[in-house]
């Protein structure tokens, strides 16, 4: 049997949740005050994603950046081949919050996407 603990950030509430399980199968969820602190349990073991933010270079843009973001969250262990990816971007002003700056984040079908506008000098 396995276990582990886990904050919920599912709501403000962030419970100290109890997750056990055997053979990928969870058996036990406590602590939770919420749905969502189940919902969040049983995704984070079996799937963990998350949501990554970050920033791309801007040329001829009045800010040398622009804060960007995957459109959904992506599975975490493909974090770190996306930020890579993400680096090696340079995008030219105007940047517009939804464009998308990235079509397919580190093989799979999810977009990175402007989170801010960027005019152009």
């Amino acid at each position: 049997m396995e276990k582990k603990e886990l904050i919920c950030i599912g709501c403000p509430l962030g419970c100290m949740l109890s997750v056990e399980w055997e053979n990928g199968l969870i058996s036990c969820i406590s602590g939770n005050n919420c749905r969502i602190g189940d919902d969040y349990a049983r995704k984070e073991i079996s799937n963990p994603t998350r949501i990554l933010t970050t920033t791309v270079k801007v040329l001829d843009g009045t800010a040398p950046l622009v804060s960007v973001k995957t459109k959904t969250d992506i599975p975490k262990n493909k974090i770190f081949e996306c930020l890579r990816e993400i680096k090696s971007c340079t995008v030219k002003a105007p940047v517009h919050i939804g464009d998308v700056i990235l079509e397919k984040a580190a093989g799979t079908d999810i977009p990175v996407i402007a989170t801010k506008t960027v005019k152009k000098i």
